[in-house]
């Protein structure tokens, strides 16, 4: 984990400039896939991440891809009743706010490992892993793509593109983004 956390809820984004990665919305209406890019601020919060999504309203699915600093991804899915929400590695909320806020969001505590110790702990996911079910992305099947911990989480998520269909219009939406 390379990127900082900060002490404070009220950080700016001065704070998190060193954080790389990319946030995509994806839109299914009928059969038809859509994605589009967030913006950079909700690589930082989970409530602007949110807001975003919630701003596209869609008749279909809506959720939200975020791949922060190559180091672990969230799958968004905002509804009227609360988000669900999935993190690739829950102790990732040790350096990054935007893990922390969706560990809190899933009443999950905050994993008390020392910061020196996490390259010794195997990362594990938090949270509903039949986000994505309904559209074809069944829990076992999303279990097996989070075991694959060799791979970075934008190869993850391209294998989730792949399994529901909307690759092609992902990889789009990447090559457009500056990097």
């Amino acid at each position: 984990m390379a990127a900082q956390r900060s002490s404070t809820n009220s950080a700016t984004s001065d704070d998190y400039d060193d954080v790389e990665g990319f946030a995509v919305a994806v839109v299914r209406e009928e059969s038809t896939w859509k994605c589009s890019p967030l913006s950079s601020a909700a690589l930082h919060s989970l409530a602007e991440a949110e807001d975003e999504l919630r701003e596209l309203r869609s008749t279909g699915a809506v959720f939200g891809l975020l791949d922060i600093d190559d180091e672990f991804f969230i799958v968004l899915r905002p509804a009227p009743n609360g988000s669900r929400l999935l993190i690739s590695d829950a102790t990732a909320a040790i350096d990054y706010d935007i893990a922390a806020d969706v560990l809190e969001a899933l009443n999950v505590e905050i994993p008390d490992i020392d910061p020196d110790d996490l390259d010794d702990v195997e990362p594990w996911e938090e949270g509903d892993l039949g986000v994505l079910s309904d559209l074809g992305l069944p829990e076992p099947v999303f279990s097996v793509i989070l075991a694959e911990s060799d791979l970075y989480p934008d190869e993850q998520l391209g294998m989730i593109a792949q399994r529901l269909g909307f690759a092609n219009e992902l990889s789009a939406v990447l090559d457009k983004l500056p990097r």
